[in-house]
C-alpha cells in the first residue's frame, strides 16, 4: 500500500492520488499545456512546412571505417608529407561527411593542382569518395 508519510505527500479527503510526480496541470515546463504559441506555428499563423532540399552525394559515415583504410594505403603509397596527409585525410572525410562528395572532389583537386598528389592518386581518391558515399 501507498504510504504517503514516506514521500510527504499529503492526501486530503476527496483527492485522487495522481500515479506520477508531475502528472497534473500544476507548473511544469515539460509537457505542460500553455497556450502561448511555442514555436509550433509561424507569425502567419500557419503552420510551418519543411523546406525541401536536393539529395546530395554525402559520405557513408556507416562505413568509414574502411574509407580511412582505403584512404591511408593511397596515402601511404603516395609523396605526401606523413603529417599533412593525416590532415588531408580528416579534412576530406570532413567535407565528404558534412557538405558533399563534389566539394570534397573539389578540395582533393586543390592538392592535385599544387603538386601533391599525383593523377594515378587523384583518381583512386575519386573513386574510392564514388565508392563509399551515398545520396541523403
Amino acid at each position: 500500500m501507498f504510504d504517503s508519510r514516506l514521500y510527504g505527500v499529503i492526501i486530503l479527503a476527496g483527492e485522487t492520488k495522481k500515479s506520477r510526480p508531475g502528472a497534473g496541470s500544476s507548473g511544469g515546463s515539460y509537457g505542460s499545456s500553455d497556450k502561448s504559441g511555442s514555436g509550433r506555428k509561424s507569425s502567419g499563423g500557419k503552420p510551418r512546412t519543411k523546406e525541401s532540399t536536393k539529395k546530395q552525394a554525402m559520405l557513408n559515415t556507416r562505413r568509414i571505417n574502411p574509407f580511412k583504410y582505403d584512404m591511408n594505403e593511397i596515402l601511404g603509397n603516395s609523396s605526401m608529407d606523413p603529417s599533412k596527409a593525416s590532415s588531408f585525410l580528416a579534412s576530406v572525410i570532413a567535407k565528404s561527411s558534412r557538405v558533399s562528395t563534389k566539394d570534397a572532389k573539389d578540395f582533393v583537386k586543390t592538392f592535385l593542382d599544387s603538386g601533391d598528389l599525383t593523377k594515378e592518386e587523384y583518381d583512386k581518391i575519386i573513386r574510392l569518395l564514388d565508392r563509399y558515399s551515398k545520396f541523403r
